[in-house]
């Protein structure tokens, strides 16, 4: 990569290195952000997780939690992301037709974004959809894992196109 093309990623150092961006100098301020993804599920296992009847117990439950504690654990997760004092994660799971939504939105008062907090929440919340029913379904598919919306930041708000489902 050419010394000036590195210079434009905030991630890549001089010499093409990557490297944690300083945000030192950037005044802390209100930031949230929203994700979603959906889990493709089978009829048998969405009558399962309408009926509450799987085996490992509440699917949208827990991965309700696993989402909420995944958002937490981000920067361990995530190489060269800032640890954030998250002020509020909130991650719903609900069953909609043949699918399971997954929203979550992360908020904090900090000098960098939450991007990457709602997303590994809606991440990890899908995985977790996919083992609690795994026993029903082994052909699940994660989709459209996305930032919907973002407020907050030097570059302003942002709200995702809609998708059709």
């Amino acid at each position: 990569m050419s010394e000036p093309a590195a210079q434009k990623l905030s991630h890549v150092g001089p010499d093409g290195s990557a490297r944690m961006v300083d945000v030192g100098d950037k005044p802390a301020t209100d930031r949230v952000a929203v994700a979603e993804a959906f889990v493709r599920v089978s009829p048998a296992l969405a009558d399962r997780v309408r009926e509450n009847s799987l085996a490992k117990g509440n699917l949208l439950e827990v991965a309700r939690l696993a989402g909420i504690q995944a958002a937490k654990r981000t920067d361990e997760l995530i190489p060269l992301c800032h640890a954030l004092p998250l002020d509020v994660v909130d991650v719903r799971a609900t069953l909609e037709g043949g699918r399971v939504r997954i929203r979550a939105e992360a908020r904090t008062h900090a000098r960098t974004g939450v991007e990457m907090e709602a997303l590994t929440a809606a991440a990890v919340a899908a995985l977790t959809v996919i083992d609690m029913g795994k026993a029903v379904d082994r052909g699940m598919v994660v989709e459209g894992l996305r930032v919907i919306e973002k407020r907050g930041g030097r570059r302003g708000d942002y709200r995702a196109p809609e998708v059709p489902p």
